[in-house]
């Protein structure tokens, strides 16, 4: 099977298995393709081969999407079709079966690669992807929600890659705040054409584990460079304002960085400090609207602290819509552009 011959749909499914989606909520073919050996082939190759397919789900995840697509392929090949199940396939699954489990504490410290499929819309550009090594349990025995992508930041990232969104970061020296994965610094410094990207958090560990993700996707510390920041810290006489004096940032973003009540006024203290350092700064924020009256809190810091806020008209598409970038919108998604008023 050519380039040119491939489904679609094959092409979607690979997509959200590559970036762990539930795999009960996979967009699986239909049977009437499963059937097909070319088909198997493909999946196998795309899937699960280690030859093309160097950073692979985890083999616990492997092993739930893999039993389940056999379970689809044999009940698409009931009958009188002298049809068989790929051996590629049925072999794989046997020895990820064979595989020694790792314990629940094993697998809460477990460190999985998450590949996203990164698109511009209407672009005729090749398929670009971010690789993110994450350990998407840890939250659960952690203080920091900073070891996986959250659904703010694959929301702003689909807002970025519209031409209305590569506007704001091309050819800017861009400030990303609670960067988490690094999965938006990464994505602005590869494929946005960012000038340069400073990306921080304010826990070692994370900042440690996106450097890590950095490296893994090829970007140095001449366009990408991460550090800590600890938010509500006086900025005076810091590398922020050393930075701001040599190469001013012209951009802010950040991400799922609004849920904690207790961290806005710190945020809120920093965005405030960042504007006195650079008045003609940009900000814009992203978030799942779990709580509406600590999105509002949010808000009215803002508003007191004299910031001129206006809500980016962007809808998450359905899953069902979704062609990359793959996120769940039950709750409301938000992008605000924050800038300070005028006086």
């Amino acid at each position: 099977m050519t380039d040119a011959d491939i489904d679609q749909r094959l092409v979607v499914f690979r997509r959200q298995y590559l970036q762990l989606f539930e795999p009960d909520f996979l967009a699986w073919p239909p049977l009437q393709l499963l059937k097909n050996a070319d088909v198997q082939t493909w999946l196998y190759k795309n899937l699960f081969d280690a030859s093309r397919v160097p950073h692979r789900p985890p083999p616990r995840y492997q092993a739930r999407v893999l039993k389940l697509l056999v379970t689809r392929i044999e009940k698409a090949i009931e009958g009188p079709a002298h049809n068989v199940v790929a051996d590629a396939l049925t072999s794989h699954l046997g020895s990820l079966m064979a595989e020694e489990k790792a314990s629940e504490r094993e697998a809460v410290q477990q460190e999985s690669y998450v590949t996203f499929t990164c698109l511009k819309p209407g672009s005729d550009e090749a398929e670009s992807t971010v690789t993110i090594l994450e350990r998407r349990h840890l939250i659960e025995g952690s203080k920091t929600t900073g070891f996986r992508t959250w659904e703010g930041a694959l929301h702003l990232a689909a807002y970025l890659l519209t031409a209305a969104g590569q506007e704001i970061i091309r050819g800017k020296k861009v400030l990303e705040l609670g960067a988490g994965t690094g999965f938006l610094a990464i994505l602005c410094g590869k494929q946005l054409a960012a000038k340069r990207v400073t990306t921080t958090d304010g826990d070692e560990g994370v900042v440690e584990a996106l450097q890590e993700n950095l490296a893994l996707n090829g970007l140095d510390e001449q366009k990408v460079q991460a550090t800590k920041l600890w938010w509500g810290d006086d900025l005076k006489g810091t590398w922020v304002e050393r930075e701001c004096e040599a190469e001013p940032y012209d951009v802010v973003v950040g991400a799922d960085i609004t849920y904690e009540p207790e961290a806005i006024k710190s945020l809120v203290s920093t965005l405030r400090q960042l504007f006195d350092l650079r008045p003609d700064l940009l900000v814009v924020i992203a978030g799942v609207v779990r709580n509406a009256q600590t999105y509002e809190v949010f808000r009215q810091e803002c508003v007191s602290s004299r910031f001129s806020l206006q809500e980016i008209n962007f809808q998450a598409k359905s899953i069902r819509e979704q062609t990359s970038l793959f996120y769940a919108a039950a709750m409301p998604v938000k992008i605000l552009r924050i800038t300070r008023a005028s006086s």
